[in-house]
């Protein structure tokens, strides 16, 4: 297998330049980084794949390349030089460079379309009270692999000869799909707690277990997670999002220990039972919830990649349930408008974990919506509250129909394709509507002007309830013809004591 990875390293034209400039100048340049983990990921996924067979060929390529290391042209790369003769070699033959990151050792830099990241070797050191290091260049490829963060990621390719270099067993633990780390666990979460995240994070992308002795640094450094800035630990949580297997990572942080400070409200589901699913609990329903969801992604856009808002939405949708646990008599258990407290506590997490607006919006008013479908019954709405429900939803409703599609969990097959059945004739229901009315652009019979007009109003906040109110006679009733709107507005003039 050694012999086979420097075959297997196809180094671009741009590195095989740059390569002969430092050895030129007397100086080790190694390719580093996920390009040369996922190179390798991808050798054993095709020797896996050939002893299995084609079928399981398409799918170990796929997961391995998973991993959201950037555009796979981006190359890191680290050496003996000082960033001033990075700077040197670099200036004249690259087509642009930046010094953002030269305090830090780094340089980088473009050429042809490939971005580049020059890091000289570094041996930090750490207070252990905050997350930046104080920045001590090495002078040798082992110390400088030894403070990565594991070692899947602590493998070199020296680009003068073609050597592999693994000092730390990354390549068994490839092949093991296993998560440890080059120095002990302990020294390493203590450098950079937010390494703990990004194991779960990669157990997310590449399927991986981590260590039983990096499992049990996590779960007695969990806390530690707290010196990381919000914005950084929302980074890392959303690639684990965005993996192809965030449940497992999920599992994770929950049984580590690392969500209590993380995504408290989700391993706080596993007190509450579910009331139409006893023998689950809601926190695996609602891991449960999420994988259906994802496979759920694409259903209506084939093309589409992974769905954050859908994927927080599935993860959180039930995280109102706890606080809204009520035990009735005769043993039974309720969660009366656990949407409407789940929806706040979702906003509310997201906002401290620093989400965009648009996302803490979305997936706040899914988990608020999820429920609202579970009142369709067979068919008993009315058109007027297939229009509420299609308002309300608003750009969510695709997201909105995988959400709830996804909610149905039960074992029972008779329950289960009765739900699928309901939800099939909704959405045919709001189709028909749609090409009737076309219910994206509902807007009142009347607009404000004409309101002003009939009504003898100035602008003000008279007109803006009158519009609602017309509004609101339109989803319950249809469109309206223009007598009928102003005699409709003229009447509820009268009950507002409008003259």
């Amino acid at each position: 297998m050694r012999n086979s990875v420097i075959e297997l390293m196809r180094i671009s034209p741009v590195a095989d330049q740059l390569a002969t400039l430092f050895h030129d100048a007397g100086h080790e340049l190694y390719l580093v980084g996920g390009s040369v983990r996922d190179a390798l990921l991808g050798r054993l996924a095709e020797e896996r794949a050939g002893q299995a067979g084609q079928a399981e060929r398409a799918g170990q390529a796929g997961a391995a390349q998973s991993e959201d290391r950037g555009k796979p042209e981006d190359l890191d790369f680290t050496t003996d030089a000082r960033p001033e003769q990075i700077m040197d070699l670099v200036r004249g033959w690259a087509d642009a460079v930046w010094e953002t990151g030269i305090e830090f050792g780094t340089v980088s830099l473009r050429k042809n379309g490939t971005q580049l990241e020059i890091t000289t070797f570094r041996a930090d050191s750490y207070d252990r009270v905050g997350r930046h290091p104080d920045v001590v260049f090495g002078n040798s490829i082992t110390d400088d692999l030894m403070r990565r963060d594991f070692t899947v990621n602590a493998m070199a390719i020296e680009l003068g000869a073609k050597t592999f270099v693994d000092p730390f067993g990354g390549l068994e633990a490839l092949a093991r799909g296993e998560l440890d780390t080059p120095a002990p666990p302990e020294e390493s979460f203590a450098d950079d707690p937010l390494r703990m995240l990004r194991a779960a994070r990669f157990v997310s992308h590449l399927g991986f277990t981590v260590h039983q002795r990096v499992f049990t640094a996590m779960t007695e450094m969990a806390g530690e997670i707290e010196r990381i800035s919000a914005e950084r630990v929302q980074g890392e949580l959303t690639k684990l999002m965005l993996g192809d297997q965030p449940r497992r990572g999920i599992e994770l942080m929950t049984d580590s220990g690392l969500a209590e400070y993380v995504l408290p409200e989700v391993p706080g589901m596993r007190l509450a039972i579910d009331e139409h699913h006893q023998h689950k609990d809601v926190y695996e329903h609602s891991l449960t919830v999420l994988d259906q969801a994802i496979d759920l992604e694409t259903k209506h856009e084939p093309a589409s990649g992974p769905d954050l808002v859908l994927r927080l939405a599935a993860l959180l949708h039930d995280i109102g349930k706890p606080d809204t646990r009520k035990f009735e008599p005769g043993g039974g258990v309720s969660f009366h408008h656990h949407e409407v407290v789940g929806a706040r506590m979702a906003r509310k997490r997201l906002r401290k974990l620093r989400y965009s607006k648009e996302v803490i919006s979305d997936v706040s008013q899914l988990v608020y919506l999820h429920l609202r479908f579970h009142g369709y019954g067979k068919g008993e709405w009315t058109d007027s509250a297939v229009r509420r429900y299609v308002t309300d939803a608003g750009h969510l409703l695709t997201r909105l129909h995988k959400l709830v599609r996804a909610d149905c969990t039960t074992r029972n097959k008779r329950k289960a394709a009765s739900l699928q059945r309901n939800y099939d004739d909704l959405e045919e229901r709001i189709a028909r509507i749609k090409a009737e009315e076309d219910l994206a652009k509902v807007r009142p019979d009347l607009d404000g002007n004409e309101i002003m007009a009939i009504l003898g109003l100035e602008p003000g906040p008279l007109v803006g309830k009158a519009w609602q109110h017309l509004k609101n006679v339109r989803l319950d009733r249809g469109p309206l013809d223009r007598e009928e709107a102003i005699a409709e507005l003229h009447r509820w003039a009268e009950e507002q004591g409008i003259r």
